[in-house]
């Protein structure tokens, strides 16, 4: 997979080449990352990238010509036609679903706003789909585009050391994780569940997938609607909700 990134701030975005999940799979060559400031597509003598907005209002607006001749540098040397995905408050809220479809290109283009935003005959030209990290604002794409990176790039075949990882993040079965336990088995008076001392791998697949569903039902019951629960799994919701009841009556 190759990702490419258009942004001002190609520096910031290259802190991903040096540490963790990212950082790894580039110097493994599992993907490709490349960085393109439009700052080197102006034809202004101080690289202008932005200019004042019609219509008038406070801060400026990164102009088409820049970003379309760093897009087509891009595109121009692709081996196939890449996605572009522009990082902005007005798009889609991003999830687990859009970052897996995303694993299955070849070829993404990840393009980062600065200011006010981006001259929209941009975004009607040339933008294939908007994302959006959350209902808040931030100085630039980049920080958004780095997350969608690093939630791509661990999704991919051969990049976790162990393929269940990936496998039990929250969101990947529509419901959160799961709590996880470590030594020492006792801190406090706190002890780890019985469950998960057992050995045995059914009770433990079983108390993880109870605490799963429990979880999401009451810090996420958003994602409960778009879930079919099968006989198995409401018992188990069930259970986890009279267990809470009976600890918060004691």
């Amino acid at each position: 997979m190759r990702i490419d990134v258009i942004t001002l701030f190609p520096e910031l975005v290259s802190a991903l080449q040096d540490y963790g999940v990212v950082g790894r799979a580039l110097r493994a060559k599992q993907v490709e990352l490349g960085l393109i400031n439009p700052r080197n597509f102006s034809q202004d003598a101080n690289f202008r990238v932005d200019d004042r907005p019609y219509g008038g209002g406070p801060g400026m607006v990164m102009q088409y010509a820049p970003l379309s001749r760093a897009l087509d540098e891009v595109v121009s040397n692709a081996n196939v036609k890449p996605r572009v995905v522009y990082l902005s408050p007005q798009g889609q809220k991003l999830d687990q679903d859009a970052v897996k479809r995303f694993c299955q290109l070849e070829h993404i283009v990840l393009f980062c706003g600065r200011y006010e935003g981006v001259d929209e005959r941009f975004i009607e030209a040339h933008v294939d789909e908007e994302w959006s990290i959350g209902d808040y604002v931030i100085s630039g794409g980049e920080l958004a585009a780095m997350v969608l990176i690093d939630a791509m790039v661990r999704t991919l075949p051969g990049v976790l050391g162990d393929e269940q990882s990936a496998q039990q993040d929250s969101f990947e079965q529509g419901l959160l994780d799961c709590p996880h336990y470590t030594r020492p088995e006792d801190i406090a008076g706190v002890n780890v569940p019985e469950e998960l001392m057992s050995g045995d791998h059914q009770k433990i697949a079983t108390w993880r997938l109870k605490h799963m569903l429990g979880r999401t039902y009451t810090r996420r019951p958003d994602m409960m609607d778009k879930l079919s629960l099968s006989e198995q799994e409401q018992q188990l919701l069930d259970e986890y909700l009279a267990e809470v009841k009976d600890k918060n009556e004691r």
